[in-house]
């Protein structure tokens, strides 16, 4: 029998790592084995004695091993054979059993696995026959012990290292309160050791951790013990969290979880649980929660779930029944619920569109959907047509007022539809009746189709159809009363429906530039007997611009003063307004070219004057054109037309379609519409003979630096063989054969044509200079 004893090597005041170190200087195994006879076979009796204990410093290593190894001839180094392996194998043995033994069992344990292999052959195969032996051996501590604060009964003193599991990127709080329900976890920290790797522990990611709490039943609060400490942690590694519910049932995620919160006093647990919400347990609650997707159980918050948004659309089937589940609400209650939820929410009418599918009795006791119900009384039902739609219930109406009904879709007043990125296609917006099962749906309008292609005439044709970035709308204008549309006019040109009049659609077009095209609600009314009777379009602002008279019928806006409401509804108010609106000059110009419709030369000169203004590239050029030939106005073909652009030509102008408009603009008017100047049809050459005369130096003084120096007096002065009364040459020089004439051309030439009756009573009499001068103060 040989002796076998294991002792744990002073460490020399090495510094304690986390969990400590075993003792010190403490004997620590010691085991007697018999060998069996045929492993001392052929071995000298000097090599089965039991070698004297090394002298010196022993290398620094975890134990130091004490037992009658056979020697080799040199007795330098063991003998291979049956006999050293079986010492290796009972020195295992005792090394697995000493750490087995060990308590109290703390982290330090670790320490004692051999790490890197050792310098001799020996060490090599007593390190690896420990090595094979302790992942089999229960010494590593849980990160619960036994007999813990926290502890329960039943939870291990120590674990095999084949048994144990180390939580990867979780704190020592989450692995202490994981352990409770995962009591293989070793503690927060030794995911870090090289030893546990060696041993083959089995490393859990802190998301399949989590997981593992799927249908775990605990109280809430080890829930919120749970969260608190996983703050911090990365969101996404906790989707699959367990939230314990109001109800007793545990789900997995925080999302579409309600969190208690003071405005949620109010709601029914009852009610919440029939309708399928997920409310979190008050003593669970935690701000983590709502990190990872929770929503406080606000009014809004509940009323947006996918749970009530699912039991609003389906509260209808096709039968007029509501389609429901065992234990969920019937149509009143979900009603009451709902209406109770928008109310505290402080919904206003278009927040939530999907709410007019929501089933209520109408005056019949009927259900139907909110969105095509009235409010009695209200101030749609005053200007609709009769029968048109139902009416709300009156009890119902009553006891829930006029504000929560609009916001779930009951008309009350006009209702806006809104709809972003709408692609213009006819085709695809044709009209639906009470489709609300879209938040924002462009079907609802009438004649969208219509107002679809009207846009698109404005365009190009391309392979891809322009995309109106928003509509914003009001529909069920076609249910108005013929007779009512004074008072709905009115209510159209209130906040919020009178943007839906006054805003322009914003359009992108597929080369990636931007155009604004009419809004529909005005479009739509342009083209119906709104006012008075009669379609806007084509229709003068009573009081408007007098250049429009006779042009456009005079409207019949009693008591309608919103001017940008009428330019929206189409009714012309002012030239200027007229020309800025997209299509405005080719309007005008139509009507100019209507032999029906009287316009003076007076106005004519001011529309001309107009525009002139305008870009070309805005112009369509008209057919026919209205002028003044001989004094009287008529409509010409535009090719005949010639503006004037020199008052000294005149007298050539019989029977010629005269273009009036002022100097300055008769140059662009003459682009505008590719026609002659008066300049460019009369040749003007002088044919007499006359004498040089200075012009008189209060003249001058009146005209001014432009002032020619002198002008040709003329007896009788010919031009193209036509006696006239003056000329201005394209070289400057005055021609003239009367006072009258000098004063004309002496005016036009210095740019003061209004001045040339004080020309001419200067050149009469100079003496008047300053009875002329104090007239002008009162110019």
């Amino acid at each position: 029998r040989h002796g076998l004893r294991l002792r744990r090597r002073e460490h020399h005041r090495r510094p304690a790592r986390p969990g400590g170190h075993v003792g010190r200087h403490r004997p620590l195994h010691r085991r007697r084995h018999h060998r069996p006879a045929h492993h001392l076979a052929g071995r000298p009796a000097t090599n089965n004695r039991t070698p004297p204990p090394p002298r010196g410093r022993a290398p620094r290593v975890p134990a130091l091993l004490i037992a009658s190894f056979p020697l080799d001839s040199t007795r330098r180094h063991t003998a291979p054979g049956p006999l050293t392996d079986f010492l290796t194998e009972r020195a295992a043995d005792a090394y697995a059993g000493l750490l087995a033994d060990w308590r109290p069992v703390t982290a330090g344990l670790v320490d004692l696995v051999p790490g890197a292999l050792g310098r001799g052959e020996l060490d090599g195969a007593l390190r690896q026959a420990i090595l094979d032996r302790l992942p089999r051996t229960s010494f590593l501590p849980p990160a619960l012990p036994s007999g813990g604060e926290d502890a329960e009964d039943d939870l291990p003193e120590s674990l095999r290292p084949r048994d144990a599991e180390v939580v990867e990127g979780a704190g020592a709080d989450t692995v202490r309160v994981l352990a409770e329900v995962l009591p293989t976890l070793l503690p927060a920290g030794l995911e870090r050791r090289a030893e546990l790797r060696t041993l083959g522990v089995a490393r859990v990611p802190l998301t399949d951790a989590v997981d593992r709490l799927a249908g775990l039943e605990k109280a809430p609060g080890w829930w919120r013990s749970l969260y608190d400490s996983l703050a911090g942690v990365d969101p996404d590694r906790l989707s699959g969290l367990p939230v314990p519910l109001a109800d007793g049932r545990t789900t997995i995620g925080p999302r579409q979880v309600l969190l208690p919160s003071p405005d949620a006093a109010s709601l029914d647990p009852e009610v919440l649980t029939r309708l399928g919400l997920k409310v979190a347990h008050p003593d669970a609650a935690h701000p983590l929660l709502e990190k990872l997707g929770a929503l406080p159980a606000t009014p809004r918050a509940v009323l947006t779930t996918p749970q009530v948004r699912a039991a609003v659309a389906a509260s209808l089937d096709d039968e007029g029944g509501v389609n429901w589940e065992e234990d969920a609400l019937d149509a009143e209650e979900l009603a009451d619920t709902v209406l109770g939820l928008v109310r505290d929410a402080g919904l206003d009418p278009g927040d939530e569109p999907w709410l007019g599918a929501l089933a209520l009795p109408d005056e019949d006791g009927e259900l139907s959907p909110a969105g095509e119900l009235v409010f009695p009384g209200g101030p749609f039902a005053r200007v609709m047509r009769e029968d048109e739609l139902a009416a709300v219930d009156a009890e119902l109406a009553e006891k829930w007022g006029p504000d929560p009904l609009a916001a779930c879709g009951v008309l009350v007043t006009f209702a806006l539809v809104r709809a972003t990125d709408v692609v213009l296609d006819p085709d695809e917006l044709e009209p639906r009746e009470g489709d609300f099962a879209e938040p924002d749906d462009a079907g609802l309008l009438d004649a969208v189709d219509v107002w679809s292609e009207d846009v698109l005439d404005r365009f190009p044709d391309t392979p891809v159809p322009p995309v109106a970035t928003e509509i914003v709308a009001v529909r069920d204008l076609d249910l108005v009363d013929d007779d009512h549309w004074p008072e709905a006019l009115a209510l159209l040109s209130r906040p919020p429906l009178r943007d839906a009049l006054v805003q322009p659609v914003r359009v992108l077009l597929p080369d990636g530039t931007h155009e604004v095209v009419r809004p529909y609600t005005a479009w739509w009314l342009r083209g119906h007997p709104v006012l008075g009777g009669r379609r806007p379009a084509g229709l003068r602002a009573a009081g408007g611009d007098p250049l429009l008279r006779g042009l456009y019928d005079e409207a019949d806006a009693t008591g309608f003063e919103d001017e940008q409401v009428l330019r929206a509804l189409g009714v012309r108010t002012s030239v200027a307004a007229l020309l800025d609106e997209p299509g405005g000059a080719a309007e005008l110009l139509d009507r100019l070219a209507d032999p029906d419709r009287p316009v003076t030369a007076a106005q004519l000169h001011a529309l001309y004057g107009a525009l002139a203004e305008l870009d070309p590239e805005r112009v369509t050029l008209p057919d026919e054109v209205r002028a003044v030939v001989d004094g009287e106005v008529r409509v010409v073909d535009a090719a005949d037309a010639v503006v004037v652009d020199s008052p000294d030509l005149l007298p050539f102008t019989s029977g010629m379609p005269l273009l009036p408009v002022r100097p300055a603009r008769a140059a662009e008017l003459a682009e505008l519409f590719q026609v002659r100047r008066l300049s460019e049809s009369v040749t003007g050459r002088v044919d007499s003979e006359g004498t040089e005369h200075d012009v008189p130096e209060p003249v001058r003084v009146l005209l001014g630096a432009r002032t020619p120096a002198s002008y040709v007096e003329h007896g009788e002065l010919l031009v193209d063989g036509v006696e006239i009364d003056w000329r201005l040459t394209e070289d400057g020089t005055l021609h003239a054969a009367t006072l009258e004439g000098v004063a004309a051309g002496l005016a036009w030439s210095a740019g003061q044509w209004p001045r040339r009756f004080e020309v001419a009573a200067l050149l009469e009499d100079e003496s008047r200079t300053e009875e002329l001068a104090r007239d002008r103060w009162f110019d």
